[in-house]
């Protein structure tokens, strides 16, 4: 694995206009990920997938839609032919992520997928695919994610009377203790410490404060799991997460988010001590 002394230290200070931050998740992608060596690019595109699985769900409730995120890594050909192979039960193309056919052919065999929970559920495959990558710190992000998914899902699953089994991915303890277990909690509050938060989460019914709280627990876990991080890749995947959760709200309050992305730029360059021998 990589240090990245010069990247982190360049990343660019940022102008906050009113219409859009001067830094971008799609500007990380085309003039930061070309300097990272190949194994920890192949890594970072991880983060990008999310946006495909956005695209994918797009095309599968409309072919035609227009409107696709073109962060992700997949053309909109790519995905249809994608879409198409699985549905007849044909070879998908070579680039094709697993989890992405996996998802896909539990769908056609249970179109109640679709319907009900598709972005949790797909999410779900997404991060059971991603805790796979090799990376320690990847691989905990990714299985913090799929555990607030499955919670997520069991707990709407119970509020609305409806097996949560079949929506349910993955084998860990989290997910085996939503599927068995008949306590209120799960068995899960004195397990996991922000189990409490969560449920309480779950129960808001704004769904805009209920997606600043999640983002609040990712940012908070965030801040925790990279404190020893500087200069590596651990480091700017977690910048590049946060950027993201900024990016998205800077476009609802610009104020508030342009504060947020600023203070996210500030601290990841006074957090960080350059080494004596890459100092003029």
């Amino acid at each position: 694995m990589s240090n990245y002394y010069c990247l982190v230290t360049g990343l660019p200070d940022v102008a906050l206009d009113d219409a859009k931050l001067s830094f971008s998740v799609a500007d990380f992608k085309e003039e930061c990920m070309p300097q990272l060596v190949k194994e920890d690019g192949e890594l970072m595109q991880l983060f990008y997938l999310q946006y495909d699985n956005r695209n994918l769900l797009a095309l599968m409730a409309n072919a035609e839609t227009e409107q696709l995120d073109e962060r992700g890594c997949l053309s909109r050909e790519n995905l249809l032919e994608i879409i198409q192979a699985v549905r007849q039960d044909d070879a998908t193309p070579q680039n094709t992520p697993a989890y992405m056919k996996a998802y896909l052919q539990a769908v056609f065999a249970d179109e109640e997928l679709q319907v009900a929970l598709p972005e949790d559920v797909l999410a779900a495959y997404y991060y059971e695919y991603a805790m796979k990558c090799g990376n320690a710190f990847f691989a905990r992000w990714f299985q913090f994610n799929l555990n607030l998914n499955n919670i997520l899902i069991a707990l709407t699953a119970r509020r609305f009377g409806f097996n949560a089994s079949s929506y349910l991915v993955g084998n860990n303890e989290v997910a085996e203790a939503l599927r068995t277990s008949g306590a209120r909690d799960f068995g899960l509050s004195t397990e996991l410490a922000y189990y409490d938060e969560l449920a309480r989460i779950s129960e808001m019914t704004d769904p805009v404060e209920k997606e600043k709280r999640l983002d609040l627990l990712k940012w908070n876990w965030l801040e925790e799991e990279t404190f020893f991080h500087y200069f590596s890749l651990e480091r700017l995947f977690a910048f590049l997460l946060k950027l993201d959760i900024v990016e998205r709200w800077s476009a609802i309050d610009k104020e508030k988010g342009g504060a947020i992305f600023r203070k996210l730029i500030d601290d990841l360059k006074n957090e960080v001590v350059v080494p004596a021998e890459y100092k003029l």
